[in-house]
């Protein structure tokens, strides 16, 4: 069923960007929110904001393919609406994520998906519009090489924990997750700042000096 309070919510993270959101985490002593630089958008301008549905796995040469990809297919039937995939892959040969699993994930009204790991057929998705960060690109598919253990349980991507019901936003400065227990909260006081920031931009452009418009404003 849709949550409409949830869809705003993702929608409001998605008119900011990381580096407020980060601004604010700071502040607030949560200073190791940000993903390793590693991890980037398949093409600038790719934004992405939705709620984390962690995804958990390893190399294994020796899976079942078929079973594999049962477990593969459920993970995906099981994402929620406004979800945003994290990827613990523990790996890096192969790709975890492919166009037809993101046709997939796109009908069931996911927001993009975030792999610690990597991603093909790259053309493919890039005309699907669905925001996708990885470490890097592949052709050689995960199914025989990298088996799924869990999924809607904590993950560690790109350096950082991440929970189901954690808050993900991403663009082409990078990641940041936002623990679900302050995300309201971080959303707003983020609103705020970039609201401030807009002034400051405003006065700066004005001929105000950075550090009279820092003393006014108490940002820069």
């Amino acid at each position: 069923m849709s949550d409409p309070a949830l869809g705003d919510l993702c929608d409001r993270y998605e008119q900011l960007y990381p580096g407020a959101v980060v601004d604010v985490l700071d502040d607030r002593g949560y200073e190791d929110q940000t993903l390793s630089p590693d991890i980037a958008p398949l093409r600038d301008g790719m934004t992405t904001a939705g709620v984390a549905y962690p995804v958990v796995g390893r190399p294994n040469r020796s899976v079942d393919p078929d079973e594999n990809m049962r477990a593969i297919l459920r993970m995906l039937g099981d994402a929620p609406e406004h979800a945003v995939l994290a990827y613990q892959t523990n790996d890096d040969r192969a790709a975890h994520l492919g166009e037809l699993s993101v046709v997939s994930l796109k009908a069931q009204g996911a927001r993009g998906a975030v792999i610690d790991g990597g991603v093909r057929d790259v053309a493919y998705i890039l005309d699907e519009e669905f925001p996708v960060f990885s470490r890097y690109r592949t052709p050689a598919d995960a199914v025989p090489r990298w088996e799924i253990l869990d999924w809607g349980t904590d993950a560690v991507v790109g350096g950082v924990e991440v929970s189901a019901g954690d808050v993900v936003l991403g663009d082409h400065d990078g990641v940041v997750v936002v623990p679900e227990a302050i995300r309201e909260s971080v959303l707003e006081e983020a609103e705020e700042l970039a609201d401030t920031e807009n002034e400051v931009r405003e006065a700066v452009r004005s001929g105000t000096a950075p550090l009279d418009a820092y003393d006014e404003y108490g940002v820069f």
